[in-house]
C-alpha cells in the first residue's frame, strides 16, 4: 500500500480550501427574514396557560408572517418566549414545550420559513435576590427543547478563567454561533451565559466577524436578546459591562456589520451609536410582552428585513388596548409603523 505523507495531503487540499474560503459568499441572493422578540406574559396573566405566552398576539403574529409574500427565509425569535424564572426544571421544560406546540399548530410551521430561537434571560436565568442568574440546567433545557430551532453549533467552548479567553463557564457552541446564507453572514448571541450575564464572548465574536468580512460577506447581521445600547436610562442590557459591550461593538464596526437585532425592551427602536459608521442597533422586542406605561407610543408587531444590495427594514405594528394586552383586537390592523434603509 502506497503511503502518502500528511504534508502532501495538506498541499493537495489547500488550494481547494483556499478557493472555498474565497468563494464562500459569492452566491448572493435577495431574500427576506423576520425578527421579533419578547412575547411572554406578566406573571399575573400566566394562570391557566402552561406556555406563559401571550397566546392571542403570538398566534396572530405567526399567521401574519405565514401570509407574507415573498415567503421569508428565516424568522428570528429574540428570546423571552416564555415567562421562565420557574425555580423548577420540569416546569421550565413544560413552558417551552407548550410554546413549541403553539408554533407547530400554527400556519407558520407549515411554510418554508425557518424558525430560529434565540435564548433570552427568561429562558436561561433564575431570580436570585434582586438579580437574574444564568443556570447551567436552563441552558441545557433550552438546547434540548429548542434543538430544531437552533441553526448552528460552531460557538465558543467553555474555557474557565483563562486570560485572553471569553472566560466561559459552560459550552456555548449551540447558544452563540454563526452561519451563512445568500452571500451573507448571520451571528446568534447568547447575551446571558452562565457567570457572564449581560455579556457576550467578544473574543470569539471578533474572530468570527473578521473571518466573514475578510472572506467577502455582503452583509453581516447579529441577533441577541439584550441590546448593546439601551433606549432609556435603566441600562440593563450589555451596557452593564461597558468594556465587554464596547469590545463587541468595535468588532461589529471594524468588520462593517449592518445591524445588531435585539429585544429585551418591549418596543421597537433604532439606535445608531456611531453615525458615521454602518452598524445599527434595531430593538424589536414588541411581540406581545407587557408594554410599560412610559412607552406611550409602543405597539405590538414584528420586523421585516428585505436583503439585497441594500438592507430594507420595516417595522409592522398595531395599536394595543393597554388594559387588555392579551385580548383579541380584530379591529386593529397590522400596518407599517417605521422604516429604515441601510446602504
Amino acid at each position: 500500500m502506497k503511503i502518502v505523507s500528511v504534508h502532501k495531503i495538506w498541499l493537495c487540499l489547500f488550494p481547494a480550501l483556499l478557493l472555498n474560503a474565497c468563494s464562500r459568499y459569492s452566491n448572493k441572493r435577495d431574500y427576506t427574514f423576520v425578527v421579533a422578540g419578547d412575547n411572554r406574559v406578566a406573571p399575573s396573566d400566566s394562570l391557566g396557560d402552561a406556555s406563559t405566552a401571550n397566546v392571542y398576539q403570538l398566534k396572530r403574529m405567526f399567521s401574519e408572517i405565514a401570509d407574507l409574500k415573498p415567503v421569508p427565509k428565516y424568522f428570528f425569535f429574540l428570546g423571552d418566549l416564555v415567562l421562565g424564572y420557574t425555580g423548577d426544571t420540569v416546569r421550565q421544560e413544560r413552558e417551552l414545550r407548550e410554546w413549541k406546540k403553539l408554533y407547530l399548530e400554527s400556519p407558520l410551521a407549515k411554510t418554508g420559513v425557518r424558525l430560529i430561537a434565540v435564548p433570552g434571560n427568561h429562558e436561561t436565568c433564575e431570580k436570585i435576590g434582586s438579580g437574574r442568574v444564568a443556570m447551567p440546567a436552563y441552558e441545557r433545557i433550552f438546547i434540548r427543547e429548542m434543538k430544531d430551532y437552533i441553526a448552528g453549533n460552531n460557538g465558543p467552548a467553555a474555557t474557565g478563567l483563562i486570560p485572553g479567553t471569553d472566560s466561559l463557564m459552560t459550552d456555548q457552541a449551540c447558544l452563540t454561533y454563526s452561519f451563512d446564507y445568500g452571500g451573507d453572514h448571520f451571528v446568534v448571541l447568547n447575551t446571558d451565559p452562565v457567570d457572564r450575564e449581560s455579556r457576550v464572548p467578544y473574543h470569539w465574536l471578533e474572530q468570527d466577524l473578521k473571518s466573514a468580512h475578510k472572506n467577502g460577506a455582503r452583509h453581516i447581521f447579529l441577533f441577541g436578546h439584550k441590546p448593546a445600547y439601551t433606549p432609556n436610562s435603566r441600562g440593563d442590557g450589555l451596557d452593564q459591562f461597558l468594556s465587554n459591550r464596547d469590545s463587541a461593538w468595535i468588532a461589529m464596526i471594524d468588520n462593517d456589520c449592518d445591524a445588531y437585532f435585539a429585544s429585551h425592551y418591549h418596543l421597537w427602536d433604532t439606535i445608531h451609536p456611531d453615525g458615521n459608521k454602518r452598524t445599527w442597533q434595531i430593538i424589536s422586542g414588541n411581540a406581545g410582552a407587557p408594554l410599560a406605561k412610559e412607552w406611550l407610543t409602543a405597539y405590538f408587531g414584528f420586523t421585516i428585513v428585505r436583503v439585497g444590495s441594500k438592507v430594507d427594514i420595516t417595522s409592522m405594528g398595531r395599536d394595543v388596548d393597554r388594559e387588555h394586552q392579551t385580548a383579541p383586537a380584530p379591529d386593529k390592523s397590522t400596518v407599517v409603523r417605521a422604516h429604515l434603509v441601510i446602504n
